[in-house]
């Protein structure tokens, strides 16, 4: 299936590719590709959607659905990849995981340690949460990676403006990075900033 939107001016075509539930199922590589990683509520299908401009991603009521990598092909005019997003299953739904390293299916960390393809690495948080131990351990495991990543806080359309600059500030502090990336999937907030770190990374 395939959905067309307009990115930065040229029209494009997001085109699902598949469900990898093993490293031996990932897609080959080839165009640059963009993980999205986040808890199980934290909005990443609605995010991923309101980025391509489509309901290319499955948006579920219930948290922890997402159980396999969903790759997703960006497509130009002449039917290149562009760049590819691989929706990533979620962590720290008590449901489905207790930990990122018990919970986690085991096509995960040969995905994000291995994958020559992997150009950056979209890490939700939900900004009307506080900052979790979940979130501060994979940013950890990242950075021994040595894997470029981006933090985005999500749902900021629920917070008024001093109660956003007060999470993005302790996000920011507790995670241990210089910046946090506001979005809403809901209003558009932030979907140009973060498509432009996107770009720049591919």
């Amino acid at each position: 299936m395939r959905w067309a939107g307009i990115l930065d001016g040229m029209r494009y075509t997001t085109q699902f590719l598949l469900s990898a539930t093993a490293a031996a199922q990932f897609p080959p590589p080839g165009a640059p590709e963009v993980a999205f990683l986040g808890r199980s509520n934290v909005g990443k299908s609605s995010l991923l959607n309101a980025l391509v401009g489509e309901r290319a991603a499955r948006v579920s009521s219930t948290p922890g659905r997402t159980r396999a990598i969903n790759f997703f092909a960006l497509l130009d005019k002449s039917e290149r990849r562009k760049l590819v997003f691989a929706d990533l299953p979620g962590y720290g739904y008590a449901k489905i995981s207790k930990s990122i390293s018990t919970g986690w299916p085991k096509f995960i960390e040969p995905y994000l340690a291995e994958r020559a393809a992997l150009v950056l690495c979209v890490c939700l948080v939900d900004a009307n949460v506080p900052p979790q131990a979940s979130d501060k351990q994979l940013l950890d495991w990242l950075r021994a990676e040595d894997r470029f990543f981006v933090v985005v806080a999500t749902k900021v359309d629920r917070l008024s403006g001093n109660e956003r600059a007060r999470s993005l500030t302790a996000l920011e502090k507790a995670l241990e990075v210089d910046e946090v990336v506001p979005v809403s999937a809901k209003t558009g907030i932030g979907i140009r900033e973060l498509w432009a770190r996107i770009e720049a990374a591919g």
